[in-house]
């Protein structure tokens, strides 16, 4: 754990494993998602809005390459010099196609000399040995990491919010992409309908279980013309960040999660951060990634709290 900070950050990690600043690339394959086309179900997770996942530069029909192009010039425009750059697959289900398709779109990613790794966002019910296989040729010349969206550790959350797996799924799909010597991270959403603050803080031992490389938490975010929308309108009392729950709230909540997350997991993300015209609700006030991390950086440094100290006394609430 870096010494500056009481908890793993993803940053430190990859700096220390590629010998230099590392941006992720966020990259639009035009995949979809079997949640939507009825392979699963339709009408997709409750609380889900592609379009907030998708950077400016990708959300044109473009290349592949353009794509890699543009997202570069993007960056460097805000000040986000790197030394390394990872094509990350962020929007859609970027497992759910032919193999054959997968593997052509991967390779072209991976094969861009300005290209150092490839991360591959995808759900825990679309994975298989055929793509466990391309995965694991790719991670032998460059890094290869499948990041899951998994959402949370309950059944009954899952199945309200129209996930159309359970959490055995994705137990399932870590370990046997653990297997295959790929970097493994999972996604969770923080105050989905029907979880109090002991429900999640208490989850954080089926997460630890996991054995996953890298974490991403952040606050549940309510998009316009969801039906997670329509359900928060009817049943705010069902909601965590309903009823006055405000930012100090979520540090002291993102603390305890800290504190009882296994050490060894690199944490990428606390927040989320959304364009406001496509927001609902946000229950933070818009608050910047860098000024929450103080923020819970000083409140964990106040408590003389670390990432890990009470992963082993478990949780009472």
């Amino acid at each position: 754990m870096c010494d500056k900070t009481p908890f793993l950050e993803y940053g430190v990690v990859m700096r220390r494993r590629f010998g230099g600043r590392v941006q992720k690339l966020a990259i639009d394959a035009g995949m979809t998602c079997p949640n939507r086309d009825g392979k699963v179900g339709y009408g997709g997770c409750t609380f889900c809005l592609n379009e907030a996942f998708s950077p400016s530069y990708c959300r044109e029909q473009i290349s592949l390459t353009k794509q890699l192009e543009r997202a570069v010039e993007f960056h460097l425009a805000r000040g986000r010099r790197a030394d390394y750059y990872i094509a990350y697959l962020q929007s859609g289900t970027n497992t759910y196609m032919d193999a054959d398709r997968l593997h052509s779109i991967y390779d072209e990613l991976i094969s861009h000399p300005a290209i150092s790794g490839l991360i591959v966002g995808t759900r825990p019910d679309c994975i298989s040995s055929e793509i466990l296989d391309i995965l694991e040729e790719l991670s032998h010349d460059k890094y290869v990491a499948v990041e899951y969206g998994v959402e949370s550790v309950y059944d009954a959350t899952l199945q309200r919010v129209n996930r159309g797996h359970d959490f055995r799924c994705a137990v399932e799909s870590v370990a046997q992409t653990k297997a295959r010597g790929v970097d493994v991270g999972a996604h969770f959403i923080v105050g989905l309908p029907g979880e109090g603050r002991d429900d999640i803080v208490a989850g954080v031992a089926k997460i630890n279980a996991l054995g996953l490389d890298f974490v991403k938490f952040h606050q549940l975010q309510i998009y316009r013309a969801t039906a997670m929308e329509r359900e928060y309108t009817k049943n705010p009392d069902d909601f965590i960040f309903a009823n006055g729950f405000a930012l100090e709230d979520y540090i002291a909540l993102v603390c305890d999660i800290l504190r009882h997350l296994d050490p060894a997991i690199a944490v990428e993300r606390l927040l989320s951060q959304a364009p406001r015209h496509l927001l609902s609700s946000s229950s933070l006030g818009g608050i910047r990634s860098d000024d929450f991390r103080g923020r819970l950086v000083a409140a964990m440094r106040a408590l003389g709290a670390v990432q890990g100290d009470m992963m082993d006394k478990g949780y009472c609430g």
